[in-house]
């Protein structure tokens, strides 16, 4: 699970870094903006995905290499938003994706025995407390290229 999930991490963002290198010189005059709305948008969804009461359990193994594949895709395409910020914004992209694969994979294995035991209220809260914090980020890189603080 923490391969599947750490590799998919890793890849989406590289892949919306690569869109962000394409199309860099056709939205720098608004780049602050593009990073600002996909951060908003991320951030407003973990927000909402954190108040869903859907809460149904799916049966058969999870862990099986098919639902493992399908899961780790779903989890990972908002890294493709992400990664093209972090284009934007000039972040190296075989550290970031090194680190955002890395963490994931680390974190994957304690984190399915912990949600075992937490149940699911405590991930509705890391889930809103995530989207909050990616909007800060959204807003503090749009207030600082409007302001010119760098």
């Amino acid at each position: 699970m923490g391969a599947t999930f750490g590799i998919f991490q890793a890849i989406m963002p590289a892949l919306g870094y690569a869109g962000g290198a394409l199309f860099r010189d056709a939205i720098e005059a608004y780049d602050h903006w593009v990073v600002f709305v996909l951060l908003a948008i991320v951030g407003g969804h973990m927000i909402l995905e954190s108040f869903s009461k859907d809460e149904g359990k799916e049966e058969g193994n999870p862990f099986a290499l098919r639902r493992l594949m399908l899961l780790g895709f779903a989890t990972s395409v908002d890294a493709l938003a992400v990664g093209l910020t972090l284009s934007l914004i000039d972040v190296p992209l075989l550290w970031a994706v090194a680190l955002i694969g890395g963490v994931t994979f680390a974190l994957c294995v304690p984190a399915v025995h912990m949600g075992a035991r937490l149940g699911t209220r405590l991930a509705h809260r890391a889930e809103l407390v995530g989207g909050l914090v990616l909007i800060g980020i959204g807003v503090k890189v749009l207030v600082e290229h409007l302001s010119g603080v760098a």
